[in-house]
């Protein structure tokens, strides 16, 4: 064993003294390793990539409202929580907002006079929706700020999307706070009633149950109507006593009516659609009139009155008004004539029920209301109602020759009524059965002087229950009367109406009624209106009504005319996109009932006096001295069509490039016209309304207005180009066009003189302008040696430059020579460094190998000294065995000599296993 251990050790290589002192001190390769690898990382950072963007990270939000505010400010975004205290309160407000946002900052001091006022009663939390970290902004995705939601209960969100002025809000929250107003006597009843927003009542038996069944959707659903109508046009209430509920038809404990003004009210069709509180609210919603309503607009390019005008003919008016204010004397004003306007059947359906109900406190209301209905359907009695047409005769007609004018009405059989009775409806059949039936029936008329009103009655040809009314009057047929005239209304004559003919004379009327008017003509359709009664339907010319708060809007009306002195902000306009018209209420009169009904009624008569208002930009003034008169809408009847001089005047605009090209030629064509007797201006026709006559559809556009032919302007042809030459030619031909000729009897000896006082000017002032010419020819001239001296100047900048450009290249090519080199050489170190990453892993996994192997070294060394502490123990116990039997020497020794045998075999085993350690460490 001794030989094969030792033959071994020998015949192993000697390891280089580097890797044997590696061997032993281990740590040192792994040292060396870590090294490298931290070196060939930050080599590959440095060369290889590029610094990333750092981003900062957001500050942490801090209070938005201040601690002593009554609004929860959670300014983390913490929703949850707001969530969770909202379970104790039974109308909460959530002001989302975003810190950065401006609308969001205006809102805040709104929002905390609201809170400040309503604290007691309402939860109000702000949270940031705008933190990242926030877990708002992770579960609501808004688009704008800030946003409001209301809570009432569970009920929720109910969005705000009104103006965010404090008065507004606070009425939405009153609305959600009490949705539903509890009826208990006849004056509350009449007073939701009178409202012009349409009403929707509930009636409900609180006695048999404290919570009947329907109450609960009956809520609910108003609460749905403020969803989808911020504004709460719509006013939802509850009757809880039968007698008062009998007096609008509701005798059944959960029924649903929705009140009216001019059309039937109705009751929700329980057997058809589905008792829920949406289909309520849809209901109501399709169902209610709409005679006036409120526009808000979102800021000053908002489409809402745009899309507005394209309806129709639309009033504007303009009013102060306070949502919180318990009264508002004007609107109730406004909503009168509204409801007046839009009253085509002359519909008395729900007066008689208000007259009676404020009649409750006599003795015989009591009686009265059993009949109510009976009296309701009496007064659509159709002998009263006519359904009624004006007629315009032609000239070529007979009749014409006294008469103009008729009032054709079908009427009701007296005596024969069908066995239902309904509202007549007027439909063109019907018209055109009287039409023919008044032409073929016209010799029953008779010929009379023309203040006398003709009527006469005869049967239809196609019902048995109607007959036909005409009343015909001869009117004057001048316009001039008719514009001048102020009493336009044709009063009513007395005129007794006969089947064969009858008649009435008038000896008063000398006035010309409004041809759209039937009143006039028709005693009895008179009841208890006015001239502006049913007028939407009497006209081609219908008005939509809209209502603007003018404390939020008052710069619409400004750009519609209004003064900004005006002191009240009352204002009234009509705007006609169709026709391009625009009419103004004179800000000198007060915005009241009779004014505006004025105002609309001289808008829808055929001949309107009203004045189209002409929008101009009084801002823009200029100086005296200026060469080019600049005019605007004010001053276009002073400067252009009253002065005493030809004028050439420009339409332009400010978008107009072609335009703004031609100031220089209209600059120099000023300087050579007489300043006396010519005057060169422009006008901005995107800022400054003119009349129709003067309006053109092309920019830019160029008129002629000749001194004393003023009404004979010419416009320059569209083929020539701009220039001087053509401008000064057509000036001249068209203002030496010759006047009309003098009497040869009248021109004396001082024609010639003035003519030749009139040539010495002109040859004076065109002396004078050939001297300005030929100082600007001859600055003309210096500029010109000036430009050569410079152009000369420039070339040879442009040869340096050259130059400079040719060695830019030269060296440009060089820099990319470089550049490629420096490419392939860093390609290169790339290889290299990839190559010395691959060793320096095998030198790491090599270490790891060495760091077991050592460990196990020191196991086997420490294994070895215990046995060879054995082995010394083991030759103490001998020796003293030797001294005490000396006569059993024979067997000692032979125990000495197998234990030198048995070291001698253990010092081959370690040799053995030492040498090839350092054999594995070698290899």
């Amino acid at each position: 064993m001794s030989l094969c251990g030792g033959s071994g050790h020998s015949a192993a290589p000697r390891p280089r003294p580097r890797v044997a002192q590696m061997s032993r001190r281990p740590e040192l390769l792994c040292g060396a390793a870590i090294v490298l690898g931290c070196a060939l990382l930050v080599t590959l950072k440095v060369t290889c990539s590029r610094a990333k963007d750092v981003t900062m990270a957001a500050e942490v939000p801090v209070n938005f409202f201040s601690s002593r505010s009554p609004v929860l400010d959670l300014f983390r975004g913490q929703l949850d929580y707001a969530d969770y205290i909202r379970q104790d309160s039974e109308v909460a407000l959530y002001f989302f907002y975003a810190p950065w946002c401006g609308q969001s900052i205006a809102a805040r001091e709104e929002i905390e006079q609201v809170a400040s006022r309503l604290a007691d009663q309402v939860l109000f939390v702000a949270v940031n929706c705008w933190w990242n970290q926030g877990k708002c902004r992770k579960q609501k995705h808004f688009f704008y700020f800030p946003v409001i939601y209301l809570y009432h209960r569970s009920f929720g969100p109910i969005e705000y999307k009104g103006p965010m002025s404090a008065v507004y809000i606070e009425k939405f929250v009153r609305r959600v706070m009490t949705p539903l107003l509890y009826i208990s006597s006849r004056s509350k009843l009449l007073d939701i009633l009178s409202y012009y927003e349409p009403g929707v009542l509930g009636y409900f038996e609180f006695n048999a149950s404290p919570q009947p069944p329907g109450y609960l959707t009956f809520f609910t659903s108003a609460l749905h109507s403020l969803k989808k109508d911020y504004l709460g046009t719509i006013h939802f209430g509850v009757i809880t006593d039968k007698q008062i509920a009998k007096e609008i038809s509701l005798t059944r404990s959960g029924s649903v009516y929705l009140h009216r003004h001019v059309n039937t009210s109705l009751i929700y069709p329980s057997e058809v659609m589905n008792y829920t509180a949406e289909n309520i609210c849809k209901w109501a919603l399709e169902n209610r009139e709409t005679f006036i309503r409120w526009l808000r607009p979102h800021g000053g390019k908002s489409l809402l009155l745009n899309n507005e005008l394209k309806k129709g003919p639309a009033l504007f008016l303009f009013i102060p008004f306070n949502p919180l204010a318990e009264s508002h004397p004007l609107l109730d004003e406004i909503t009168k004539v509204a409801l007046e306007y839009n009253n085509c059947n002359k519909s008395q359906a729900a007066e008689p029920v208000l007259q009676h109900l404020k009649d409750a406190n006599s003795p015989a209301f009591e009686s009265i209301v059993p009949h109510a209905r009976t009296q309701v359907a009496d007064t659509y009695s159709i002998t009263k109602y006519p359904c009624c047409n004006t007629v315009v005769l032609p000239q070529w007609h007979s009749i014409s020759r006294t008469h103009n004018v008729c009032e054709l009405c079908v009427n009701q059989t007296v005596g024969v009524k069908p066995s239902k009775v309904n509202v007549p409806q007027c439909n063109f059949l019907e018209i055109e059965a009287a039409l023919d039936s008044f032409y073929l029936k016209e010799h029953t008329f008779f010929q009379f002087v023309s203040n006398t009103i003709e009527c006469s009655n005869f049967l239809s040809f196609y019902s048995p229950f109607s007959y036909y009314t005409a009343c015909c009057r001869t009117v004057n047929r001048g316009l001039i009367n008719l514009i001048s005239s102020e009493k336009t209304i044709f009063q009513t004559p007395k005129v007794a109406f006969s089947s064969h003919g009858k008649k009435g004379k008038d000896d008063t009327q000398h006035s010309i009624p409004h041809i759209e008017d039937r009143n006039c003509f028709t005693p009895d359709l008179r009841i208890n209106g006015t001239h502006i009664t049913g007028l939407s339907c009497r006209t081609n010319k219908t008005l939509n009504l809209y209502l603007l708060d003018s404390n939020l809007f008052w710069m619409y009306a400004e750009r519609l005319g209004a003064s900004r002195s005006t002191h009240g902000k009352e204002f009234a306009a009509i705007v006609d996109l169709k026709e391009e018209a625009h009419y103004i209420l004179d800000q000198n009169q007060t915005l009241i009932k009779s004014t505006l009904e004025n105002f609309i009624q001289n808008f829808s008569t055929l001949y309107s006096p009203l004045r189209r208002h002409l929008v101009g930009d009084s801002s823009v003034h200029f100086p005296a001295e200026h060469i080019i008169t600049e005019v605007t809408t004010n001053t276009f009847r002073d400067v252009v069509v009253l002065s005493e001089k030809d004028v050439l005047l420009l339409y332009y605009a400010q978008w107009c490039g072609f335009c703004a090209s031609l100031n220089h030629i209209f600059i120099q064509l000023a300087r050579l016209l007489p300043p006396n007797n010519f005057t060169v201006a422009r006008i901005d026709v995107t800022r400054n309304d003119l009349p129709w006559e003067f309006v053109t559809d092309r920019l830019p556009t160029i008129l002629f207005f000749p001194y004393n032919r003023k009404d004979k302007s010419v416009k320059f042809p569209e083929d020539f180009s701009v220039t001087l030459p053509n401008l000064l030619k057509f000036i001249l031909h068209y203002s030496s066009l010759p006047s009309a000729a003098p009497d040869s009897e009248s021109c004396t000896k001082e024609c010639p003189q003035k003519e030749r006082v009139l040539q010495q000017e002109h040859i004076s002032h065109l002396r004078s302008e050939i001297q300005k010419l030929r100082s600007e020819v001859s600055a003309l001239h210096q500029a010109q040696d000036q430009l050569e001296a410079q152009l000369s100047e420039a070339r040879r900048e442009e040869q340096k430059l050259q130059q400079q450009k040719c060695t830019l290249e030269k060296q440009h090519s060089i820099l990319q020579l470089h550049s490629e080199q420096l490419q392939a050489l860093y390609e290169q170190k790339n290889r290299e460094l990839e190559e010395m990453a691959e060793k320096l892993q095998e030198l790491a996994d090599a270490s790891e190998n060495l760091l077991t192997e050592n460990a196990l070294l020191k196991v086997l060394l420490a294994s070895m000294e215990g046995k060879l502490e054995n082995k010394g123990e083991t030759k103490k116990s001998i020796q003293s065995e030797e001294t005490l039997s000396t006569h059993n020497t024979g067997p000692v020794l032979t125990a000495i000599d197998k234990l030198h045998e048995r070291e001698r075999l253990d010092a081959s085993n370690i040799d053995t296993t030492v040498t090839e350690h350092k054999e594995n460490r070698t290899e």
